[in-house]
């Protein structure tokens, strides 16, 4: 049977190339610093966005949650949007590790509205009250549906925090689809916040990692207390040799993903009992509603699976599909043939 694996961008398999470049690469200790393929691949990483340097680390939660210890102290506030991955799903790191109190912000599609934004910043100085230090960014974001933000709201945050002082961080986890869509450089995101995290395991295909780029000093903090986390690892250049690919080879390609993932937002928008607007798909995730008095989404999601096309349920009407390299036309053809045969009998 045929299986088209839609649940993310992270159950890709590398490419040849890149298991090739794991089983030839030079390594040394990375936690001793000695670790040739991991610095040419934070070297690489750190050109891309514009930064001064760049860390390597296990994943893009760890990633987040270094930035947010390095920028912040016990206590104080950080802003995030209030559909962010940041705040909804990597398991509470703000509160646990940090010790910080998120304010979450309702948006548009990932956009604040800047005037709840300004008044969340502009507190009066009192013990009583947490002072906001740090902003949050998610471009592209994850559960509005993959959708960019403009740069132009960078420019608006990056004037808002400039007035208070504070930091902003870019959870750009999928920066380079949003790079992709818009042809803006992700170094020109990146110009207008202080510290990103980006994915090499997601629409670049790499098996493992993320990485953490920022000013100098600030990744000299991020090592500490990625070692702190656990996140320090050894002879690690056997994986980030597949990193270096990923951002040489695989960011051109996200196109394909885009033009995969409208194919198919367009067709379930004719299916009855799908509500989802085509015209919001902008990148490589769709998010769409199951509005049938007798199916569930859950439930869609297991006759989807006995077909052979997986996807994720997000609630008892929400289901996330995401296109990446290991998905084809065909399994679009094979998704959408899937979900006639289950909602047009």
């Amino acid at each position: 049977m045929q299986i088209s694996d839609f649940r993310s961008d992270t159950v890709t398999k590398p490419t040849d190339e890149m298991r090739e470049a794991m089983r030839n690469a030079k390594v040394g200790d990375d936690v001793l610093g000695d670790d040739p393929t991991v610095k040419k691949l934070e070297e690489i990483a750190a050109k891309k966005v514009g930064k001064e340097a760049a860390i390597y680390v296990p994943s893009g939660t760890m990633g987040n949650a270094i930035a947010v210890k390095v920028w912040t102290n016990e206590g104080e506030e950080v802003i995030v949007e209030e559909k962010s991955h940041i705040y909804n799903f990597e398991s509470g790191h703000l509160a646990f590790i940090s010790r910080v109190i998120p304010r979450p912000l309702p948006s548009d599609r990932g956009v604040y509205d800047l005037e709840r934004l300004k008044a969340a910043v502009n507190k009066r100085k009192d013990y009583h009250v947490p002072q906001p230090t740090l902003i949050t960014l998610e471009n592209t974001h994850n559960f509005w549906g993959g959708a960019v933000i403009p740069l132009e709201h960078f420019k608006e945050i990056r004037e808002i925090a400039d007035r208070k002082g504070i930091r902003v961080h870019l959870d750009g986890a999928r920066i380079f689809n949003a790079s992709i869509a818009t042809g803006i450089p992700a170094y020109e995101y990146a110009s207008y916040v202080d510290s990103i995290m980006f994915c090499l395991s997601k629409g670049l295909g790499a098996p493992v990692g993320s990485m953490l780029a920022g000013p100098a000093d600030f990744i000299e903090k991020a090592r500490h207390v990625r070692k702190m986390l656990g996140g320090g690892m050894r002879q690690v250049g056997v994986i980030a040799a597949a990193g270096i690919i990923a951002l040489q080879k695989m960011v051109d390609r996200l196109s394909e993903d885009h033009r995969r993932a409208k194919t198919l937002a367009y067709a379930l928008s004719e299916m009855p009992g799908i509500e989802i607007d085509p015209e919001n798909i902008e990148t490589n995730i769709i998010f769409f509603k199951v509005k049938r008095e007798d199916l569930t989404a859950p439930e869609l999601v297991e006759k989807l699976k006995e077909h052979g096309v997986l996807a994720l349920s997000m609630s008892d009407e929400d289901i996330r599909m995401v296109t990446h390299k290991d998905v084809d036309d065909g399994d679009i053809r094979h998704a959408i043939e899937t979900f006639k045969k289950i909602l047009l009998r």
